[in-house]
């Protein structure tokens, strides 16, 4: 990274501040029925797109190339309780990209993500894990996102409801023009254990027509999967509308990213942090980013780089692998497996990874 593309939007998205709205993760709880808990998760989904694909973009006027998350970083962070509403508690831990062969580590891979959002008075939970493998199509570098997520529900009446969201493709456009941005593509899926598919088909600006950041999601069930229940549309970094619903009335607000409240995420002192966790490795290049001074960012962060390609071939050279503290590597998601499959073009298994 050059010194001249060095600035705050490099910054990951905790270090930058909130990117999801915790009341709305609270709501899927309080939901009554299977089609409104369908419909909040649905709502909760597109409310966190803004903050992981478009932050960058709206602050600075084009996307930024970020800090490449290190092999065991951690990021350990909390949403305070507020009046009835349970402390949210984040977790988020980098392990190795596996193959997909069963215990095969691939260690010149970037990391993984795994993570948890978990409020436990409001019975909520997701479990997931990202990474990322790209091409380059001649003009735009698509990125296609690997892995998958799975919110647990726990009504309070002995009931659990297993909703699986799995993840949209990137495409960073404007490349030619010096202005890069981030577009969703293709199609992502929500299933729930309770038979109920929401399908989020996205679309956006291209180099002469179309809309930037747009989409159309519909949810129906397994039972009748040509009788639309809910369909909602419009800018999923901006205002979108409710088209079609039997649970909110049509035409009305969907989701609007500018009126809906997100409060930053709470993380201990830098004194107070582990060797591990992100705001305590990146210190000395947030810093140097913030202040100006991107000759001490830019050689912590040569330092941090060197630190963890060294860190791998020594675990080349010894055959070991890393152990994630947080996280348990799952081979194969019974879990995924039985609800997968409604989503076109998935694998019909797929590895997890669970709190250990």
């Amino acid at each position: 990274m050059s010194n001249d593309k060095m600035d705050a939007s490099a910054l990951p998205a905790e270090q930058r501040g909130g990117w999801m709205s915790v009341q709305m993760f609270i709501a899927i709880a309080q939901a009554k029925t299977p089609e409104e808990r369908m419909v909040a998760v649905l709502k909760w989904f597109i409310s966190t797109l803004k903050g992981q694909y478009t932050a960058r973009n709206t602050s600075m006027g084009s996307e930024k190339k970020p800090l490449n998350p290190i092999l065991g970083e951690l990021f350990l962070g909390k949403w305070p309780a507020s009046g009835e509403q349970g402390e949210t508690t984040l977790i988020s831990e980098q392990g190795m990209f596996h193959s997909g062969v069963a215990n095969t580590p691939v260690s010149h891979h970037p990391p993984i993500t795994a993570y948890e959002l978990q409020n436990k008075a409001a019975g909520v939970t997701v479990e997931g894990h990202s990474g990322q493998k790209t091409s380059f199509n001649g003009r735009s570098i698509v990125v296609h996102q690997v892995g998958h997520a799975m919110l647990h529900l726990d009504l309070g009446n002995g009931s659990k409801e297993e909703y699986l969201i799995t993840l949209p493709t990137l495409s960073i456009d404007g490349l030619w023009f010096g202005s890069p941005y981030i577009e969703l593509t293709d199609t992502s899926y929500i299933h729930s254990s309770t038979g109920l598919l929401a399908t989020i088909n996205y679309s956006g600006k291209g180099y002469f027509t179309g809309k930037a950041h747009t989409y159309n999601a519909s949810v129906v069930s397994d039972k009748a999967p040509s009788t639309t229940i809910f369909e909602a549309s419009g800018d999923w970094s901006g205002v979108s509308h409710v088209k079609k619903s039997s649970v909110l009335p049509a035409q009305s607000v969907f989701w609007d990213a500018d009126k809906s409240p997100r409060k930053e995420v709470v993380v201990s002192p830098i004194q107070k942090q582990g060797p591990q966790e992100s705001r305590k490795i990146w210190k000395t290049v947030a810093d140097g980013i913030r202040s100006g001074n991107y000759d001490m960012a830019s050689k912590d962060k040569s330092r941090i780089e060197n630190e963890q390609r060294k860190l791998r071939k020594e675990h080349e050279e010894k055959g070991t692998k890393h152990e994630m503290k947080y996280f348990k590597h799952v081979t194969s998601d019974s879990t995924y497996a039985s609800l997968v499959g409604p989503c076109k073009g998935l694998p019909a298994t797929q590895e997890s990874y669970i709190r250990s």
